[in-house]
């Protein structure tokens, strides 16, 4: 790494999640081997569609001081993750500071939609030539970028802004962003992450790519990642977000770090809307790696995308393996169902909680391995003890995008 860059650390995370909403609450979910994948019985109504599972956050709802006028603007995407940027604007201890309404901040935050409610106002008007159900925040409860706006309209961030509306990277391409931002010194603090509602239509997209899950008689026995009797991915929603910092800024304040980014790499394949390329993938690892100034002995668990789908296991686990070697691996989405925009953000987090306590999650319904993925050291069954101090996190996306993020134990 340039030495002119500076360190990056964490300093606070906020949650909405189909686990629960602190670290404890999902560590204990984590621990008992339970996911979120509910069947959805709301979805049995839609003509054609295969697939009734979804992870759903239940009885979320805004807590009272989000007034009607504050939340006006906001669909339900944006709502989850306002209220995980103020979670973690608390744990970081900067809720009230000056800084986060000055030109010091940044948000870097994306989804992969906006709400599907706002955009269904649009309905009537294509349909039977009526605006009579849009109105003046339509567009800003469904346009792509909701979530990040606003992020910054609520907190006031002045810096930066980012809205990374790249599908399921969306939430590690935040933290990438945001890492550059900061590392540069182009920024003091960004706020970074995803986050995604559930909807069926979302739902419906993979379902006529026979990509979704049918198992609708044993929610709690899908997805199954790299697992030979997947019948592939599960839909959930929520956001995370987390608190960059340089660590100069964060130590004058005395802040309490989680961990430091110390790697990040993105790219594209340019080769398919929806299939990963072996080589780019394998190329965005190296990315990340050389971006750290490490060698893949030095990681010592990798978080994979995992998505449950025959094209995506294969691909991922050959090039992790032809990058990373016989590394442990898991994936969260056998917890949370796939959650597009804020599974890259979620999955960071959980990965470096587990890196700070020694111990790493199995793989959820990973009974017998795909023999066509690569021999990668999954972690099966039960969680297993493992003392490291680097930990990296992929993701990819459809349209060809990928990000590898690498993850360091904070130490002075």
């Amino acid at each position: 790494m340039n030495n002119k860059y500076r360190r990056v650390v964490i300093t606070g995370a906020g949650l909405v999640s189909s686990l629960g909403s602190d670290w404890e609450e999902i560590k204990s979910t984590i621990q008992a081997k339970q996911s979120g994948v509910r069947f959805m019985d709301d979805w049995q109504k839609y003509n054609g569609l295969g697939t009734y599972l979804g992870a759903p956050v239940h009885d979320f709802e805004l807590p009272p001081h989000y007034t009607k006028k504050k939340r006006r603007s906001m669909g339900r995407v944006a709502q989850m993750s306002v209220l995980a940027t103020e979670r973690a604007l608390t744990d970081a201890n900067l809720l009230d500071d000056p800084v986060i309404k000055s030109e010091s901040t940044g948000v870097a935050f994306g989804s992969a939609t906006g709400s599907s409610e706002a955009a269904l106002e649009f309905v009537p008007m294509l349909e039977s030539l009526s605006t009579s159900r849009i109105n003046s925040s339509t567009y800003l409860r469904m346009m792509s970028h909701t979530a990040a706006v606003n992020i910054s309209v609520y907190f006031g961030t002045k810096g930066r802004m980012y809205t990374t509306s790249s599908a399921c990277t969306a939430g590690s391409q935040g933290i990438g962003f945001a890492y550059e931002a900061i590392r540069s010194g182009q920024q003091d603090v960004m706020i970074a992450g995803g986050g995604e509602e559930l909807c069926p239509s979302q739902a419906a997209v993979f379902d006529t790519l026979f990509a979704a899950s049918k198992k609708n008689d044993t929610p709690e026995a899908t997805p199954r990642p790299f697992d030979a009797q997947r019948d592939g991915l599960v839909l959930g929603e929520g956001a995370c977000t987390l608190i960059l910092e340089s660590y100069e800024h964060a130590k004058a304040r005395g802040a309490t770090i989680l961990g430091e980014v110390i790697g990040y790499g993105t790219n594209t394949d340019g080769a398919h809307l929806v299939k990963p390329n072996l080589d780019t993938v394998k190329r965005v690892m190296t990315l990340a790696l050389e971006d750290a100034g490490i060698d893949a002995d030095d990681v010592g668990y990798v978080s994979a995308h995992g998505t449950a789908t025959v094209h995506g296991d294969i691909a991922e686990s050959q090039a992790t393996f032809e990058v990373m070697g016989e590394k442990p691996i898991s994936t969260m989405k056998s917890y949370t169902g796939h959650t597009l925009g804020a599974c890259g953000s979620f999955e960071a987090y959980v990965g470096i909680m587990m890196m700070n306590e020694g111990w790493f999650a199995p793989t959820l319904n990973l009974d017998n391995v795909d023999e066509r993925c690569a021999p990668l050291d999954f972690i099966q069954h039960e969680s297993r003890e493992i003392q490291t101090d680097i930990i990296m996190s992929n993701n990819l996306a459809f349209g060809g995008i990928n990000t590898s993020l690498i993850f360091k134990r904070f130490s002075e």
